[in-house]
């Protein structure tokens, strides 16, 4: 009778264990099914990025998101993206027609390379680019405003005849592409005193300092305005755009599509000029992207 009752305990026991272990399952499971995890890569602009979309999306819907921002370079990012690992990030059209589909560069025109972007992720890769946002992180050559002045500098060509007297830096990245410095300088027929590959931070120190006369910066980088440089124009049409968007797996989309909604609320409000002030709030100022996220949403009446 004993070992019988003891058999019932040990069934019931059981059976409660095995309630609580697909009860666990389930609710793992409804998480997972509500979660939508976004990448970023290695720098201000995209961790600011992240934790803008990350911020703003579970603000405004019942989503919850992973930030994996900070995660890595546009290979990185596109294999996570094949893989299913992530379900979303911000990528730049000129870095996706150059490096993901590997076209040559014959036209400028931003609307072009957009959709031509947007339709080879469509068709390829199963994914949407979604609203681009209103600024356009490209290559560009700034010099200080007082130099700027004094040698009567507009735009590029006008280096003709001063550029054999300057030093031009520039990250070690743009020094080594195929369609980087030699490529630029050969378009505009510059010569330079000398060309020096540096980390990106300490470029606009060095031109701030005079220790070097012109940077190939970045166009939504916060220090240009603050350190009061001049940006040249690029009047031979030589950097592609860089029109940044999210980009999102079309099974993420079809789960949340609320989300394409919300990105085209975002898109507006970020322009040239805010995303250069988030940008030097980080860079220069020394907050978190995050507190930087939150009061960019809040001031715009985002969240």
């Amino acid at each position: 009778m004993k070992t019988k009752k003891m058999k019932v305990v040990a069934l019931a026991l059981a059976l409660v264990l095995m309630m609580g272990v697909l009860a666990t399952g389930c609710s793992s499971g409804s998480k997972e099914e509500n979660t939508l995890t976004i990448g970023g890569k290695k720098f201000t602009e995209q961790v600011i990025l992240v934790n803008i979309l990350e911020q703003l999306i579970e603000n405004r819907t019942d989503i919850d998101v992973i930030n994996q921002a900070d995660l890595g370079a546009t290979d990185v990012l596109q294999q996570g993206m094949l893989d299913k690992d992530l379900d979303m990030y911000v990528e730049y059209t000129g870095t996706a027609y150059m490096i993901v589909l590997k076209e040559e560069l014959d036209t400028t025109d931003p609307q072009i390379i957009y959709d031509r972007v947007k339709d080879y992720y469509q068709k390829e890769f199963d994914m949407t680019w979604m609203t681009p946002f209103g600024f356009n992180n490209t290559y560009c050559i700034a010099v200080k405003s007082e130099d700027a002045t004094k040698y009567g500098l507009e735009k590029i060509s006008d280096l003709k005849g001063h550029s054999e007297e300057m030093i031009l830096g520039s990250d070690f990245d743009f020094l080594e592409r195929e369609d980087g410095a030699d490529y630029f300088n050969k378009a505009y027929g510059l010569t330079w005193k000398d060309l020096r590959g540096m980390d990106p931070g300490l470029m606009y120190s060095a031109v701030k300092e005079n220790q070097i006369e012109a940077i190939v910066a970045y166009a939504t980088d916060g220090r240009i305005p603050r350190y009061e440089l001049k940006v040249l124009e690029d009047d031979l049409a030589f950097f592609p755009p860089y029109f940044a968007s999210a980009v999102i797996n079309n099974d993420a989309l079809e789960k949340f599509p609320e989300v394409s909604d919300l990105m085209e609320e975002l898109a507006p409000h970020l322009t040239m000029e805010k995303m250069q002030e988030l940008n030097s709030l980080v860079d220069i100022d020394g907050m978190p992207e995050g507190t930087v996220a939150k009061d960019f949403l809040t001031e715009s009446g985002l969240i």
